[in-house]
């Protein structure tokens, strides 16, 4: 090929330049974070293909174990970011499939057997998906315990609670922070969730057909630490897509929680509130205002929101027309879908920092008492004393000015139902806490033993 020639010749044939760059597109990049996963998603298969019941054998032992070596190798460079995808690579599969083949010869050329690049793409998102969702779960318990652990500290601190945004009946700082971070605890459900959706392998179905060859699928998928493999072929790579916008469906529920924190936060630490003052390393000054401190954090984890939530979508919309088997078009589900994780872990990791140096103004929450905040007590305890509600409800109406001397500490001492101002249990939060770290503790050690066990 000489060098005025259009075309570049690449591992599965010879392809025109502009539309090789084209069809590659961002994967030379996007890929490199899927590298690690495509050495372990290798090891498996090797090892799975050298115990296959045929003669001659694809592969023999201690052929498997010399390509597991050299997936070890990969492995290394991808830690070190030596590890390179090159255009004629197209991604990182053939990427290491090169690499292998120029370190091992032949044996490199045998590592496709059985599979395709459509189902090793699908276990590299799960394996990816799988240790990021692990990171997501520890940091979002930690956001849970750190809005708790604010709610808990200052549990007796009046705070006007509010509808519409304006003054409504009593409330506290401990009522506050552990709504949110019972919130989260619930958008933690909803990662464990999809946690258990991933948990299950793609591999074996190649083109989403399967393969005239007695390959062990449960074995694979039992080599990878996945509780099972996807039973139908088909359906092992259609599901491709769905899973990716089912994720970030749940990232888009924790940041909308993460968005709403935000939203208050910014508005109780103006001036004008004044209710709590958020870390001055939050916040950058002013290139023309000296006087400035702007809350950017805060703003951009409302914008971070939206980018999630929008990501989701994307991938919505690119499935929504698509017909069944693979379809170019799931190539360009998966930069929002790497987007969306790396983006939603790096807003609850700086959020629950915000949460932990937050300062609370005590003066400025009970001085924003006026007694129309305490109507609705006031009614209440005249029903109480026996009269109807409606009638009370008019009589308070009608009397307003006369409850500007109520007291904001009695009145959330006096909620002591379950979940009201003085009837929180903080244990609950702390034991939910404890039972979804101790979860994700145990996931995050069965995974560290896979890898381990795979390539040593």
């Amino acid at each position: 090929m000489n060098a005025s020639d259009p075309n570049k010749k690449t591992t599965v044939g010879t392809i025109d330049d502009e539309i090789l760059a084209f069809t590659a597109g961002k994967d030379l990049v996007l890929d490199l974070q899927l590298a690690e996963a495509d050495c372990y998603g290798s090891a498996a298969h090797v090892t799975m293909l050298s115990r296959m019941p045929v003669t001659p054998p694809v592969l023999t032992p201690a052929e498997a174990d010399q390509v597991r070596a050299g997936l070890g190798t990969i492995l290394q460079q991808v830690r070190q970011g030596a590890f390179e995808i090159q255009t004629e690579d197209q991604d990182v599969h053939l990427a290491v499939e090169r690499q292998l083949t120029e370190t091992l010869g032949d044996l490199g050329k045998k590592i496709h057997t059985g599979r395709s690049r459509n189902d090793q793409v699908a276990v590299d998102l799960r394996l990816f998906a799988r240790d990021r969702l692990l990171d997501l779960i520890g940091d979002t318990a930690h956001l849970a315990e750190a809005l708790t652990a604010f709610g808990e500290t200052h549990q007796k601190v009046p705070m006007v609670g509010r509808t519409h945004m304006q003054p409504a009946m009593p409330s506290s700082v401990g009522v506050w922070g552990t709504s949110f971070a019972e919130a989260v605890l619930e958008d933690l459900s909803s990662l464990r969730h999809v946690y258990t959706l991933n948990d299950q392998c793609p591999l074996g179905a190649a083109a989403g057909y399967g393969v005239p060859l007695p390959i062990d699928r449960q074995l694979t998928s039992d080599l990878l630490g996945f509780s099972r493999p996807i039973h139908n072929v088909s359906h092992a790579i259609n599901a491709r897509g769905k899973l990716e916008m089912q994720i970030l469906q749940a990232l888009g529920q924790l940041m909308v929680t993460v968005s709403r924190i935000a939203q208050d936060l910014m508005l109780y630490t103006l001036p004008e509130f004044g209710y709590f003052r958020i870390p001055k390393a939050f916040g950058t000054g002013s290139s023309i205002m000296p006087n400035k401190n702007n809350p950017d954090v805060l703003e951009l984890l409302r914008s971070k929101a939206a980018l999630v939530l929008g990501y989701g979508q994307s991938i919505s919309m690119i499935l929504h027309a698509a017909p069944g088997g693979y379809n170019r078009d799931l190539q360009d589900t998966k930069e929002p879908f790497l987007e969306g994780l790396a983006v939603t872990r790096a807003s609850v990791r700086i959020l629950a920092r915000c949460v932990e140096g937050l300062e609370v103004n005590p003066d400025r929450l009970r001085a924003a008492f006026d007694g129309g905040v305490f109507a609705t007590d006031v009614a209440l305890a005249k029903v109480a004393e026996g009269m109807p509600f409606r009638d009370a409800y008019h009589y308070v109406k009608e009397h307003l000015a006369e409850l500007d001397s109520a007291d904001p500490d009695e009145a959330i001492a006096r909620k002591t139902h379950l979940g009201g101002t003085a009837g929180l249990d903080f244990g609950l939060y702390h034991d939910r806490i404890r039972t979804a770290r101790a979860a994700a503790a145990a996931d995050r050690s069965h995974v560290l033993n896979i890898k381990q066990n795979l390539i040593a």
